[in-house]
């Protein structure tokens, strides 16, 4: 059937949904609604009457969010970034809900909006949903004027002290309108499992619950599967058909029809190899096709074996994982899949497979780049049940809305290869009250294996008792936070139980920041002067441990099946250690990379343990120290080798070959003097490689680079631009502050910069701020329906500049 493209009398784009878990086609249409929102943050009983003048109101496309734009408060909160993300928001939009057909159907689809929502169409009240992180559908057809303008708005109400990160203002991802006819597939309708595989045949059940809001009715219900390209369009002949299934349907009461098909010579999902398949679901009633339903899914196999750790296709996969919040730094919490992508792609440059959605259910978007780049998931719920960690968190909602939102992220999400385990909860405080841990969790337990039996169930504990009572025993898997003094106990106490660091680490630093002198003393590194951290990679809270600590403890205990570090990239809020209203710093130090997307030091270690094949080498410190000629500068390498060798100024300071449990190599008395520092490292006595630092002389240059050069003009796509200032030879100023402007031309827009700096107060949407170590970044937004070519230039006083050319094409 022809799909008619809403968007377009919405005055927006058809979005490509092929990338969606569960995508329409055919009888239904599913379109985005993002574009030419009219939001205000304020309260009012009228704003939701439809002749309502909000032509006063701010004009916004979503995903948005309103709280990004500050301004920053300094004696704010800094758990949450100092941003203002709470108050009262509302937004209108007009829809032209024509009805093509009589019974015609109208769903709205939120994918997240922070927080308690409420959906009026008409002025009536239409429904909502409080957990700002749960996506949900309302069926709008009751309150709809078919023939028509219809005025939809949305009210939320985000609680100040709700949340112990920042958590974003607004309708932060996207928005669908559903058209379908009366009879057609349920929210969320199908369910794929793949209970047997084996290489000449894997059988594929398929669980589709049908909704009929008509008349009784004898339907009948045809699945056939095909391939799935990488971007998410159908590929080749039909792959296998299941045996037309027919089922009676009464209005109001869901029926579910099951069906069995074989896959003949299953290509089968992995972190190589991203194979996916799609099954199309077609519904007919009196041979007449009246919905068509899509479903993407990955035959895999699953076990967590307590000896052997964790095998995927039966292959062992020691998981490399981190943990990740929702923000997406300088553009806030509004999803966007480039954004996702950039992160994902660095992530997978450093080792990273595995993700952990921290601590909420993610974006759809996150899951469907997982499914297409190969990472698997440990998808999360609850940072809390019953008990608060802060005075406004979900511990509010728990009591009424745990069931709902817990189904709704496993409904969501369970289709997905990536996904292999699901979370009920990160360092939940009832860990310390067995009694009623065990109540709340065992009925969490009980509803995720009604939902889904195929994944196993765990939780991020952070008490080390909870693996020997009753609460580890409630669970499928036992992760523990900052527990890896405790492995071997819980090995020798549970020898049938899988166990894996579900939160490690935790080391803090700042790119490109070095305290001295170096002490291996984790709680010292700190620069309180300047709010930093020292980037020698040694420095933690109190309850943490440098990576070194948790790899030790892997490498000694080989049934462990890997970590989640926190975290993967900065993010905003909780700046520890300066997180007091009388520090300036309102984002993390935690991340491997910083809230800009620039390396710090420590992603060259987890690539040396996590890539041991690549040849790699990486100095810690810079080399430039015109303060220190004289003076003791120990020196760190990272390295796959197992050997190196450390030059200054050509005149060798040693060669060391690293010994069981070493993860890094150390010169600790090495006396600073100008010039080149180069390393080379070996590998069973060969040439491996190396690399090197040379003293730079004053900031002179500045160098810019996009990460792409083509892009697409739909309004949505990125460029990042990253620009490093530079000696007048070219060599990297690791310490230049220098002020930069950028500006663009043609048909894109600065949305935003950062340097990385956790300390930085200045809004992420003005057009300069100052370089953090040498480097700092522009975020530019090509123009929808605006293809040319867009001009980004860099400038600042006394340097060179710099300039990108990129160019937009039409989507």
């Amino acid at each position: 059937m022809r799909k008619t493209p809403l968007a377009a009398a919405f005055g927006g784009v058809l979005i490509a949904f092929y990338l969606a878990a569960a995508a329409r086609v055919g009888a239904r249409e599913r379109d985005s609604i993002d574009w030419g929102w009219r939001f205000i943050k304020a309260d009012g009983a009228d704003f939701a009457a439809p002749q309502y003048d909000d032509s006063g109101w701010q004009r916004v496309d979503l995903p948005h969010d309103w709280g990004i734009a500050g301004p920053f408060d300094p004696k704010g909160d800094g758990a949450t970034a100092r941003l203002p993300y709470w108050g009262v928001g509302w937004y209108r939009r007009h829809l032209p809900l024509h009805a093509a057909q009589p019974g015609e159907r109208f769903y709205l689809q939120i994918d997240g909006a922070m927080s308690y929502s409420t959906v009026w169409l008409n002025g009536r009240k239409v429904g909502g949903w409080p957990y700002g992180y749960t996506s949900y559908e309302l069926d709008l057809t009751p309150f709809a004027d078919g023939h028509g303008d219809n005025v939809l708005a949305i009210r939320l109400d985000n609680p100040p002290e709700s949340s112990r990160w920042y958590p974003g203002g607004g309708i932060y991802r996207h928005v669908w309108l559903l058209r379908t006819g009366p009879i057609h597939v349920g929210h969320w309708g199908t369910y794929v499992t793949t209970p047997r595989i084996t290489a000449q045949q894997a059988s594929v059940v398929l669980r589709t619950t049908l909704d009929d809001e008509a008349a009784p009715a004898d339907a009948e219900v045809r699945t056939v599967i095909y391939d799935l390209d990488s971007f998410g369009r159908h590929e080749g002949p039909v792959v296998c058909e299941a045996p037309p299934a027919r089922v009676r349907l009464s209005p109001g009461s869901p029926s579910v029809v099951s069906q069995d098909l074989f896959v003949p010579r299953p290509r089968l999902w992995s972190l190589r190899s991203r194979n996916r398949y799609v099954a199309v679901t077609q519904v007919s009633v009196r041979s007449a096709i009246v919905d068509t339903y899509e479903t993407p899914f990955g035959i895999r196999s699953l076990t967590f074996d307590p000896r052997r750790g964790f095998l995927l296709n039966g292959e062992p996969l020691r998981i490399q994982g981190v943990c990740d919040h929702h923000d997406l730094g300088a553009i806030g919490t509004a999803v966007n899949e480039r954004a996702l992508e950039r992160q994902l792609t660095e992530l997978k440059e450093m080792g990273c497979n595995a993700i952990r959605t921290s601590h909420n259910p993610p974006a759809p978007e996150l899951l469907d780049l997982c499914d297409r780049m190969g990472f698997v998931v440990m998808d999360e719920a609850f940072d809390c049940w019953t008990i608060p960690k802060r005075p406004n968190d979900y511990h509010l909602l728990f009591p009424e809305w745990h069931d709902r939102d817990l189904r709704a992220m496993i409904e969501r999400d369970r289709n997905h290869p990536s996904v292999i385990m699901w979370s009920i909860g990160n360092e939940i405080p009832e860990q310390e009250h067995p009694a009623l841990g065990v109540k709340i969790g065992s009925e969490l337990v009980r509803v995720v294996h009604a939902e889904d039996p195929t994944r196993p169930v765990t939780s991020a504990c952070n008490y080390p008792q909870s693996g020997f009572d009753g609460f580890g025993a409630m669970l499928d898997v036992v992760g523990y936070n900052y527990q890896w003094m405790h492995y071997a106990e819980f090995r020798r106490a549970h020898p049938n139980v899988f166990l894996y660091g579900s939160e490690t680490a935790s080391t803090i630093s700042s790119r490109g920041c070095y305290a001295f002198p170096v002490s291996d003393d984790k709680l010292q590194g700190l620069l309180p002067k300047i709010h930093q951290v020292s980037s020698y990679d040694l420095s933690a809270p109190y309850w943490a441990w440098p990576p070194d600590d948790e790899f030790r403890a892997e490498d000694d205990n080989p049934g462990v099946g890997g970590e989640f570090v926190w975290t993967g990239w900065d993010y905003l809020g909780e700046p520890t250690p300066y997180g007091s209203a009388d520090d300036p710093s309102r984002s993390s130090y935690f991340g491997i990379i910083d809230l800009a997307g620039f390396k710090k030091d420590r992603f060259y270690l987890y690539q040396s343990r996590w890539r041991p094949d690549l040849p790699m080498a990486h100095l810690v410190p810079h080399w430039t120290w015109p303060d220190r000629v004289g003076q003791v500068t120990p020196v760190f390498v990272y390295t796959t080798g197992d050997e190196a060798e450390l030059f200054l100024n050509g005149k060798s300071l040693g060669r060391h070959r690293r010994e069981p449990g070493e993860y890094r190599f150390r010169w600790n008395q090495v006396v600073y003097q100008p010039g080149e520092l180069k390393v080379i490292a070996y590998r069973k006595g060969m040439h491996w490689a190396e690399a090197e630092e040379r003293t730079a002389g004053a900031p002179a240059q500045l160098h810019a680079e996009a990460d792409r050069t083509r892009v697409a003009a739909d309004g949505r796509d990125l460029v990042y631009v990253s620009v490093l200032i530079t000696d007048q030879n070219g060599t990297p100023q690791p310490r230049a502050i220098n002020w930069v402007h950028f500006a663009v031309t043609g048909p894109g827009d600065l949305i935003a910069t950062d340097n990385g700096d956790a300390t930085s107060l200045v809004s992420f949407q003005r057009p300069d701020r100052t370089a953090f170590n040498g480097r700092v970044l522009a975020i530019v937004r090509p123009r929808r329906g605006a293809p040319g070519q867009i001009v980004v230039r860099a400038t600042a006083a006394g340097l060179s500049s710099a300039s990108v050319v990129i160019t937009s094409h039409a989507p």
